[in-house]
């Protein structure tokens, strides 16, 4: 190698100051470029998950050599996001974040930017730039499209829905501020078509690349512990309970005389209403949060994985888990679900209740079927979704993007690093 590159990566929330898999992605990203000999330094903001989850710190996780965390954290606590999230700049934390992106960065990269900075944090430091969208926060101000907190977004009432949310308006909406800081962005990615799509279908302006996620090679297996023992094959759910994830449709269609179990593994705040849904159906288990070594053999053990997302999702790693182990998906015809089963043919997809009936028959009792699916999302997630192929996808792009800003020493540093 040339020489190691040095990356910033700024984002919200990153383990284990996390809720979902968009942290835990940049993570991944972060320890791939170490173990490649690159240098990482990583800023989030520790009030941001505090603000959620109270005082109670969770368990730490160690880092590799080359990466360096920095977890702001303010007396303010959650003034301090609340001023950033009103003003959209990094009010209180500005200063630190300046002073440690002023370093000599060759890439800096934003991810979820909502509460460590807003759009302000865009215009910090002169590395080269790229935004990646792990949600809809650009043209969203609840993140997920989700109007009124009921249904899908079609038409913009943003004012209405934040104040449906209990959140409070953020007025640099109102204006051009946020395109005035995205103008000093390199570029702007995201993980899917679909994602690409809606942004420019609610009018954000800069073109967005499609850069799909991958798996670390190294995720953590640790913290594993008892798992029931199954009755029957069992269907499996893995993510936070919320009404946006669509398990309320799932439920119903699992009784005492089905073939078949349902397991839910995760917590949220839906997750009283859902137990009470599953009140007497003894084929509905909750398991509740799992560590990643249960998720693993919960994965390996399920006949098929359950993704009714009302909501458009971005790419949820959920998918690439499931493919990893082998094991075919059934999910929502929404956001990038049609895109990725069309390219991995590694599941089936449904729109109405007896849609889901139908796939979920036909995953339970055709094990020709299910063993086909099995085969192609394995096959497809070795081909595109591995950590060496989305790391070299990675700097590919970045090549590409170093070429275009006349940056060619970067771009042939970047180049080297595709074959590494």
């Amino acid at each position: 190698m040339e020489r190691p590159l040095r990356f910033a990566m700024v984002t919200t929330f990153y383990p284990p100051y996390h809720f979902g898999g968009d942290a835990s992605f940049v993570r991944s990203l972060c320890h791939g470029l170490a173990k490649r000999g690159h240098r990482v330094t990583v800023i989030h903001d520790r009030d941001a998950y505090h603000m959620v989850r109270g005082d109670a710190e969770p368990h730490p996780l160690r880092e590799p050599p080359g990466v360096e965390v920095h977890g702001l954290r303010s007396r303010l606590g959650t003034l301090s996001c609340l001023a950033t999230h009103q003003a959209g700049r990094p009010v209180v934390h500005g200063s630190r974040i300046a002073e440690i992106l002023d370093q000599d960065f060759d890439v800096i990269h934003y991810h979820n930017i909502s509460l460590v900075g807003g759009p302000g944090v865009l215009t910090y430091g002169k590395a080269l730039k790229i935004y990646t969208a792990h949600e809809h926060w650009l043209v969203c101000p609840t993140h997920i499209l989700w109007k009124h907190n009921r249904q899908l977004c079609d038409t913009r009432e943003c004012l209405k829905c934040s104040l449906s949310y209990r959140r409070p308006p953020q007025p640099w909406r109102a204006g051009s501020y946020l395109d005035s800081c995205a103008a000093h962005v390199d570029a702007f990615t995201t993980l899917s078509e679909s994602c690409a799509a809606r942004h420019r279908e609610f009018g954000f302006s800069y073109p967005m690349q499609v850069i799909q996620p991958f798996l670390s090679a190294a995720a953590e297996d640790e913290g594993g512990g008892e798992l029931p023992t199954p009755t029957k094959p069992y269907c499996l759910f893995v993510g936070r309970l919320e009404q946006t994830k669509g398990v309320q449709d799932v439920i119903p269609l699992f009784h005492d005389d089905s073939p078949a179990e349902l397991w839910i593994a995760g917590a949220g705040d839906y997750e009283p209403a859902l137990r009470k849904l599953a009140e007497g159906r003894k084929t509905v288990r909750f398991l509740g949060y799992q560590r990643f070594a249960n998720l693993r053999r919960l994965y390996r053990g399920a006949r098929v994985v359950v993704m009714p997302s009302l909501c458009y999702e971005v790419f949820p790693m959920v998918v690439l888990e499931a493919f990893r182990e082998g094991v075919p998906v059934i999910a929502r015809s929404r956001g990038p679900f049609p895109e990725i089963l069309a390219s991995s043919q590694g599941g089936l997809l449904f729109e109405s209740e007896q849609e889901l009936r139908g796939a979920l028959d036909l995953a339970l009792h055709d094990d020709a079927v299910r063993e086909r699916l099995s085969n192609n999302a394995r096959n497809a997630f070795e081909q595109n979704w591995t950590e060496a192929a989305g790391l070299n996808r990675y700097f590919a792009f970045i090549e590409q993007l170093a070429q275009q800003r006349g940056q060619h020493a970067l771009a042939g540093v970047a180049q080297e690093a595709v074959t590494a």
